[in-house]
């Protein structure tokens, strides 16, 4: 028997352009359900959300390389993500790429969301999560945002995130940058700066180590940079490794794969000591962006520069403080620690520094 299927018609800046829509009434999210006759969030009402929040959406994650989490079978248990990086055959001619260079050095086309049809498109593909990079597919070796993610350990929670950010908030201004914060859609927090691309990632990534290292020395029974889980104790971790290239979080008005289908959520400064992430989901942001507006919109109207902070950690470099570890998938990196577990170090025959001890 032949899937159900619906003809969508999206407005693209180029006209209106007809999406098929296969399986529509196929429940992505069936926890978010509310009542009786609701079976739970399905794949047209996530199509009609992206449409909804494209423009911001688009301000937000277009023009970039993106990509895509894919679901075959929804949010439920037992269900399993696959990732879309490469446009995959039979890409309409709709979607964008851009070739990207990744960190082995290998150079592949990636898909770029650059209209509302787009995005529906990856609704079809089953996306739920779509992953931006922080550079623009015009120019993929330098990002134009300083991102850091605030991620909450073991025995901390959203509000200690809260904490977290408002000082980080100040460290970037001190360094004449303007801080834009999101929540993740679950836990933890994102903070985004706009920057001029005139640095690469690594650069980039040694600027948030600086200011990571400086809330560290103001907040230090709050937050951690240790990259290790078991050194980071009841602390805020700041990933600074999400500032590498090819390593994204979930882009801003992107849904989680989360029971309750939420959503990673621009908020203003002012509104986050009250906000409860849990509230914002696939079906309650479209109403908020009514009522509130983009807290984004103007993202990139006044970049900064990353110049203060590299001087930080050319200052913390001459007092000793190094380069940090790169995630394993990573090549080895000049100045880079040992990747090898504290509590492995002994057993391994390894000292405290790191380094291997000959028998």
């Amino acid at each position: 028997m032949a899937s159900e299927r619906v003809t969508l018609t999206v407005s693209d800046p180029e006209g209106d352009r007809d999406v098929d829509l296969s399986s529509p009434n196929k429940v992505i999210w069936p926890e978010a359900a509310t009542g009786s006759g609701d079976d739970g969030i399905t794949k047209a009402e996530l199509a009609d959300y992206v449409q909804t929040v494209a423009t911001p959406f688009l301000n937000a994650n277009g023009h970039r390389p993106v990509s895509l989490e894919r679901f075959r079978n929804g949010v439920k248990a037992g269900s399993e993500a696959f990732f879309s990086k490469n446009p995959p055959k039979g890409t309409p001619d709709f979607v964008d790429a851009v070739t990207v260079t990744y960190n082995s050095g290998r150079q592949h086309p990636q898909i770029v969301l650059n209209r509302p049809s787009a995005i529906v498109w990856a609704v079809q593909m089953n996306t739920i999560v779509f992953h931006p990079w922080a550079s623009l597919a015009s120019d993929t070796d330098n990002p134009i945002e300083l991102r850091i993610d605030l991620d909450p350990q073991p025995g901390t929670d959203f509000k200690d995130a809260v904490t977290a950010a408002h000082g980080l908030r100040e460290v970037l201004r001190e360094a004449d940058l303007e801080p834009f914060i999101k929540t993740s859609g679950n836990r933890g927090l994102h903070v985004f700066c706009p920057i001029t691309p005139a640095h690469e990632f690594l650069d980039v990534r040694h600027a948030v180590i600086a200011a990571g290292r400086e809330l560290g020395r103001r907040m230090p029974e709050r937050v951690t940079m240790n990259w290790w889980k078991e050194e980071r104790g009841e602390r805020i971790f700041i990933d600074f490794n999400q500032a590498n290239r090819d390593r994204t979080m979930a882009g801003a008005y992107s849904p989680r794969a989360l029971p309750a289908a939420t959503v990673s959520t621009p908020v203003e400064w002012d509104e986050l000591d009250e906000v409860d992430p849990r509230a914002f989901t696939v079906r309650s942001i479209p109403a908020r962006l009514a009522d509130v507006g983009d807290p984004w919109a103007r993202i990139q109207d006044n970049p900064g520069r990353i110049d203060t902070l590299l001087g930080w950690w050319e200052r913390d470099l001459e007092n000793g403080l190094g380069e940090l570890s790169f995630p394993p998938e990573f090549p080895k990196m000049p100045g880079e620690p040992p990747r090898v577990q504290p509590s492995k170090r002994v057993a391994e025959n390894w000292d405290a520094e790191g380094n291997r001890i000959d028998d």
